[in-house]
């Protein structure tokens, strides 16, 4: 009886490896040669919510004024009622005539805060082709607009986006982060999101590139203004008007450090409940679920005998073999690999405090503000 239980955690790493879109290689990047340029270059105009952001706004600013795009760009800050002189500060940093700041309006009900300030940017930036939404702690490359253009015209993109590359030095961040970008590509395997014949959508908040006129025909922010994963919602809705793209980046990158397991833990609480549509049967199968998949394979392969260890042993090095490519892009060492049992039990206790937390009445909790709407 052993020995076949221990064979389940073996038959879900097999299914992982083989069918789940090969989500773990992690080929989809944009660091292969650009797409070619279009005839002439679309108007764009980036959008950047910000609340609080003074510490890091300087940067990010600085690096969205300084790319080489050939056509009509601007910037748009919206300062989401900030009281630490984020918009004194994004002033300060840009003297550019080619950025304006727009002073948030209050949260009106049934919007998430990040949302609403998106909106706002949206009616200021006026009739662009593309806008470019990007979060106020993201640093660009000089070339990562002109490449996004490129892709999205060449292929008529709707939404073309990239999975920022995260903070990742101190212990914490080697610990975890590299795990929140694999699992987000087993949720949400980008060759899947990526094939227009299927329905999965996903998208990365930190950088992403909307066609206004399919926006627009999707109803524009308004019909996603309460979802916490606005992202992948923002994905889902734009997958209905045409093909989207979501690949691996390291011209976009995180520029705000964790300074320690409290803030990881806060980004994954802030939005795991919501990814289970906030049901405690789901929580609950989650959860099971990640002590098969997770917590089993080195118990069997540490204290069971004969076929049950083997197995045990199998699963726990399908799962360091697949977590491989992920830790390659963080250029970490492929030993980490082996302690994925123990991240993934950290993840089973951010997502039963995203669930606790919601319950409480802090679920959603972004720049201080308790913004789950409920069940969806």
């Amino acid at each position: 009886m052993i020995a076949l239980v221990a064979l389940l955690p073996v038959a879900v790493w097999v299914y992982l490896l083989a069918a789940r879109g090969m989500f773990w290689v992690m080929q989809e990047r944009d660091d292969g040669d650009a797409a070619p340029s279009p005839t002439s270059w679309p108007s764009v105009v980036a959008i950047v919510p910000a609340r609080n952001e003074a510490d890091v706004i300087g940067e990010t600013l600085a690096s969205l004024l300084a790319q080489d795009y050939p056509g009509s760009f601007r910037v748009v800050l919206v300062d989401d009622q900030s009281d630490d002189g984020t918009a004194e500060a994004a002033r300060d940093a840009s003297g550019a005539v080619c950025m304006t700041v727009v002073s948030g309006a209050p949260r009106p009900s049934g919007w998430t805060g990040k949302l609403w300030a998106v909106r706002q940017g949206v009616t200021a930036a006026g009739a662009p082709d593309y806008l470019w939404l990007t979060d106020a702690d993201i640093a660009h490359a000089p070339d990562n607009l002109r490449r996004l253009v490129a892709r999205a015209e060449a292929n008529r993109l709707v939404l073309t986006s990239l999975m920022a590359k995260l903070h990742c030095r101190s212990w914490s961040e080697r610990y975890l982060i590299p795990a929140f970008v694999f699992f987000f590509a087993m949720l949400y395997p980008f060759r899947w999101v990526n094939d227009p014949r299927t329905k999965t959508a996903a998208a990365a908040g930190g950088c992403m590139l909307v066609r206004r006129e399919a926006l627009e025909r999707a109803g524009n922010i308004d019909a996603i203004r309460s979802d916490i994963i606005d992202d992948c919602a923002l994905a889902r809705l734009l997958k209905r008007e045409g093909p989207i793209w979501l690949g691996l980046s390291e011209r976009a990158v995180s520029i705000r450090p964790y300074r320690g397991l409290p803030d990881i833990r806060a980004m994954v609480a802030r939005s795991a409940f919501a990814q289970l549509g906030y049901s405690s049967l789901a929580l609950a199968g989650t959860l099971v679920g990640m002590i098969v998949v997770y917590a089993a394979p080195p118990l069997f392969a540490l204290l069971a005998r004969d076929s049950a260890q083997a197995s045990g042993i199998l699963a726990w090095a399908a799962m360091a073999l697949a977590f491989q490519p992920t830790l390659s892009f963080y250029r970490l060492s492929p030993l980490w690999g082996l302690v994925l049992p123990l991240i993934g039990a950290v993840y089973a206790l951010f997502t039963l405090d995203s669930a606790l937390q919601h319950w409480l009445g802090r679920g959603g909790m972004w720049k201080g503000r308790a913004q789950a709407m409920g069940r969806t």
